[in-house]
């Protein structure tokens, strides 16, 4: 007989898997705006040029998010901080003066600087700082917005233009020729390009033009209390005028219903 052979069993390495620990996201701490050290200017509000204004720069108080709570504000030549609870020894209190309503502060006056700029609670009210970037951009703004008015001044069509500077001039323009009708929009548009833009995208500008003209030829009568519309050939009335509603505003809105749009075309037919 064959003996039996014996198996050798064989030993499988056991390999460990390491272990990685996954790494928390670091908490990203929004950075402080850098100071920027440099010469800074302060102008007076609104325009002002008095010979000279002080402002408060003692018993004034910012608050403090971080903190919790408000943090009294005081203006010391001889301290490095202008919170009241980070000064040290005595305080030399200074005042602030504007001349002719501007006051000129210098880059090595950082502690005066950094009242005026982030913690005064009278900064963008009373006065605010000169910054000549955000002028130019505010400035060029501006500047777009006028061309883009007088840019659709100078293509509208002769209805249109009647039509916003009757809501301007009143019934003075009935009596503009179309070139001074022309040169009073263009400068209506750039004296006022938000009002005009507004008018020339109000869909009832010109139903109110409408009703106008209609009611200047006798098409249509306004009663001596602008509460009625009616007819001018018969007396008929036509419509009655919500109370506190501009009596033409009111027919504007009145000529897109049913039966304002039948007198709308009847109007329509005789005005041409």
């Amino acid at each position: 007989m064959a003996k039996k052979q014996k198996t050798q069993e064989v030993e499988v390495p056991v390999v460990e898997t390491p272990v990685v620990e996954t790494q928390k996201p670091k908490k990203v701490e929004p950075k402080k705006p850098t100071w920027e050290v440099k010469d800074r200017v302060y102008n007076l509000k609104g325009n002002k040029t008095p010979i000279s204004y002080m402002l408060k720069s003692s018993n004034v108080y910012w608050f403090d998010e971080e903190k919790g709570f408000e943090r009294e504000l005081k203006y010391c030549e001889n301290q490095r901080t202008p919170f009241v609870d980070e000064m040290k020894g005595d305080q030399r209190l200074a005042h602030v003066i504007f001349r002719n309503g501007t006051l000129f502060v210098e880059k090595e006056k950082t502690v005066l600087q950094k009242l005026l700029s982030l913690y005064h609670p009278h900064r963008e009210k009373i006065y605010s700082e000169y910054k000549p970037v955000e002028e130019a951009a505010s400035d060029i703004e501006i500047l777009e917005l006028e061309a883009d008015a007088i840019l659709a001044a100078r293509d509208m069509d002769v209805d249109m233009a009647e039509a916003i500077m009757r809501a301007e001039r009143g019934s003075e323009v009935s009596r503009m020729s179309s070139k001074e009708l022309k040169r009073d929009l263009l400068v209506f548009a750039r004296n006022n390009p938000n009002l005009f833009l507004e008018l020339a995208t109000d869909e009832n500008v010109q139903l109110r033009n409408f009703g106008i003209r209609a009611t200047e030829m006798g098409l249509l009568k306004l009663s001596s209390d602008q509460r009625t519309f009616t007819w001018g050939s018969n007396n008929r009335k036509l419509m009655n005028v919500p109370f506190d509603e501009h009596p033409y505003t009111a027919l504007a809105h009145w000529f897109k219903t049913d039966e304002g749009m039948e007198i709308y075309s009847n109007i329509e037919k005789r005005l041409n």
